[in-house]
């Protein structure tokens, strides 16, 4: 199921990094699940036990203000209208968690689109670091090398040098003395 909603971004693309965590916001949750962000946060609101800490937190004001400058969260005109509070960011596990309170087929089947990205966000840091493992075994690799390639350089360069000039001998017949 790649993307199964219509006029929905990739979920990859409403994941945001917060305190450390990858998380996504209650209005990119709702979207996705099709409801409204108030109702969302209503049911929420109504079944706090089943989201901890570790399930959902509220962004604080600069917090805020970050994802806003980023885009994440789309500034309202003046006297417009938009949010009233602080959002509430929700982890891989919140996420998870909203799609049981919300217990439609359609928050059924987005729950498990959301899920997959971030299996697949998990999978893509596994990979890096595999990555990042591998290039440091590689850089050990290449120091010992340098200094084994310098060992030979210093062999080496004497023979480079041009060599020294023969000792003065004199030329024709000379008669040594008998001593």
């Amino acid at each position: 199921m790649k993307n199964p909603g219509k006029l929905l971004p990739p979920v990859d693309s409403v994941i945001h990094h917060v305190r450390g965590q990858r998380v996504i916001l209650d209005a990119d949750l709702a979207r996705i699940y099709g409801v409204q962000t108030f109702r969302f946060n209503e049911a929420v609101k109504r079944n706090q036990a089943r989201f901890p800490e570790d399930f959902r937190f509220q962004l604080s004001k600069e917090e805020t203000e970050a994802l806003t400058s980023q885009t994440a969260i789309p500034k309202t005109p003046s006297g417009r209208g938009g949010r009233r509070t602080l959002p509430w960011v929700f982890t891989e596990h919140g996420a998870l968690q909203a799609a049981n309170i919300l217990n439609s087929p359609h928050a059924v089947a987005m729950s498990v689109y959301v899920i997959r990205a971030f299996v697949r966000l998990r999978e893509e840091v596994a990979a890096n670091v595999l990555l990042e493992k591998r290039l440091a075994s590689i850089e050990k690799t290449l120091v010992g090398h340098d200094i084994a390639l310098r060992d030979v350089i210093k062999k080496i360069r004497p023979l480079l040098l041009p060599p020294p000039d023969p000792p003065n001998k004199s030329i024709g017949f000379h008669v040594r003395d008998a001593k």
